[in-house]
């Protein structure tokens, strides 16, 4: 299970703490969902998932105002016992002192945002989504090529970084190279993206490490990128036979999800940078709605009816 640091939720939305005699240091969100404690708040709680953050509106805000004071505390010292990783009133609403003692009491931090509710929770769980999804680290590089995520894979010293460089000169953009670290954000969607002692640099057998940032300029490189297209480099094997036409597709899975895959032989002279391009072109084309390989076919098989 992966966690993240409540201290850089509350920096990513630009939380207000309300407690901050507590030490949020060490506290930890483990889950991608939050809640809205109406039920609780009316003493059902019964299946209360207690690991999510806790998110505070009009409705809930103005159900409390009704409660009388003893009970309403009561309410609040039964669902503080919990140990929820903190608790977020939005729309600006104004704490109580005696919620803000006991919440400190308990040590239960409190915060409060400028933002709606139903926009808060939206972006909060988007957020946790991707920073708490399944992930994997892989060999290989990846670029931004044509807005299309290109993972290039092969074994060590098959000319991969050496493709990467020549898409950079060419105006296309690095994510990250020699390890990928794959986050699995939905079922459709896989996120690359670089560690962080490695990201923008790139080696070069016989040169060694090179900042492509420094060198090429921040437009040259990017920090995450969905993952669209793999492109698998191999040793050229006259033995074996190559898809020439590419009407079926062949795909590889990486946490469960599938993405399309090409299998390029590697020999002297072939120009990688431009294989790569008019491989994510030609990917970007299909998702339009054309395939050249369908049309090929089609006209084939058009003209051999008619004669």
């Amino acid at each position: 299970m992966y966690t993240v640091e409540l201290e850089k939720l509350v920096k990513k939305m630009k939380l207000v703490n309300c407690t901050p005699d507590i030490n949020i240091d060490d506290i930890v969100i483990s889950q991608t969902d939050v809640n809205r404690p109406a039920l609780q708040l009316a003493g059902f709680f019964d299946y209360f998932d207690s690991d999510r953050v806790q998110v505070i509106g009009n409705v809930e805000h103005a159900y409390m105002q009704k409660m009388e004071k003893d009970h309403g505390l009561g309410i609040m010292t039964k669902l503080l016992d919990y140990k929820v990783p903190c608790i977020v009133f939005c729309r600006d609403i104004e704490i109580e002192p005696g919620l803000i003692e006991l919440a400190t009491k308990k040590g239960v931090p409190l915060f409060k945002t400028e933002q709606t509710t139903s926009g808060f929770m939206s972006e909060v769980i988007r957020w946790l989504k991707v920073e708490l999804a399944p992930r994997i680290s892989i060999h290989g590089v990846l670029v931004d090529v044509y807005g299309e995520g290109v993972l290039i894979m092969g074994e060590s010293g098959i000319g991969k970084s050496e493709a990467a460089l020549e898409l950079i000169k060419r105006g296309h953009r690095l994510v990250t190279d020699d390890v990928v670290e794959i986050k699995k954000v939905s079922d459709e969607t896989l996120i690359g993206t670089a560690p962080d002692i490695t990201r923008h640099f790139i080696e070069l057998r016989g040169i060694g490490i090179i900042d492509v940032k420094t060198l090429f300029g921040v437009e040259s490189v990017k920090n995450t990128q969905s993952i669209d297209l793999v492109i698998k480099l191999e040793e050229w094997n006259k033995e074996q036979e190559y898809d020439r036409l590419g009407l079926d597709e062949q795909y590889t899975e990486f946490l469960g999800n599938k993405v399309v895959c090409h299998q390029i032989p590697i020999r002297p002279g072939r120009n990688l940078a431009i294989i790569v391009e008019s491989a994510a072109v030609n990917y970007r084309q299909k998702k339009m709605g054309y395939n050249a390989a369908q049309e090929l076919y089609n006209r084939v098989t058009n003209n051999l009816m008619k004669k």
